[in-house]
């Protein structure tokens, strides 16, 4: 699930496996984003609506340090695609680097799961506490098999000696992509969360929008409909691109808090 012609050795991937047609090439230009696990169906209408192209599916945990299975049908080339500098953190341990000292040797990720629009229940997290604290030294393999799946469902991190936390809005900000703070304005924890964890991959975006770059050296107007937290704007802001006009449909209150 690499998506086309991405340009990481071990990662790499071919060219769109068929043509778009004629008619789609050139301005103006699409991009619709939704989640791998939709239904078959959706993806057929989608599909349908959109000129017969085929969605691009890519997990972003082959470009950042946590996974998010997307797929996203555009009449973008695929050629030419770029990274911008520095590039995203691979690892947790990129991300992160105060969390290394404490990863303990049983642990073996180095990668999150895909950051989901909650966060992590106190009584599950009390739970695993509690199991670590009855451990001297290094847990017996339940003990480990027991919080490595907390750590996975919830994507915990180790702060400190049997010690570990849910990721905090700024974090996953970070692994996303976005500007620190981003979604400050839209409310406390529990808004920010939701809004991050329906929100586009930065990096992922901007792989596949920098095309546009030598297109529009000019700038573009954009029209942009229900796309959270601006990702799309975030993203061609990224790569330097001049907007002209921004037309946004959001049709969440809490989300348009970002624009203002």
């Amino acid at each position: 699930m690499t998506g086309f012609n991405l340009p990481i050795e071990q990662y790499r991937s071919g060219d769109r496996p068929s043509s778009i047609p004629t008619q789609t090439t050139g301005p103006p230009y699409f991009y619709y984003e939704n989640v791998v696990c939709a239904p078959k169906v959706l993806w057929a209408t989608m599909s349908r609506f959109l000129y017969d192209i085929e969605p691009e599916f890519v997990d972003s945990e082959f470009i950042c340090a946590a996974g998010r299975k997307r797929g996203y049908i555009h009449n973008l080339l695929v050629q030419n695609r770029s990274f911008l500098d520095p590039l995203p953190p691979e690892t947790v341990f990129e991300a992160f680097t105060h969390v290394k000292k404490w990863w303990p040797s049983w642990d073996s990720r180095e990668k999150l799961n895909c950051l989901g629009t909650f966060e992590a229940i106190a009584t599950t997290l009390e739970h695993i506490r509690l199991v670590l604290a009855n451990s001297q030294n290094a847990p017996p393999p339940s003990v480990q098999k027991f919080v490595m799946k907390g750590c996975r469902k919830g994507n915990l991190i180790w702060i400190g000696k049997n010690r570990f936390a849910p990721l905090e809005p700024h974090e996953i900000e970070r692994l996303l992509g976005f500007p620190e703070h981003h979604t400050r304005c839209v409310g406390g924890a529990t808004q920010r969360y939701q809004s991050l964890g329906k929100s586009f991959q930065m990096d992922t975006v901007v792989y596949h929008l920098s095309v546009l770059k030598d297109i529009f050296p000019h700038g573009m107007n954009v029209l942009t409909l229900f796309s959270g937290i601006g990702g799309a704007e975030v993203a061609l802001h990224k790569l330097g691109i001049h907007l002209k006009n921004v037309v946004l449909g959001e049709n969440s209150k809490t989300n348009r808090a970002v624009y203002i």
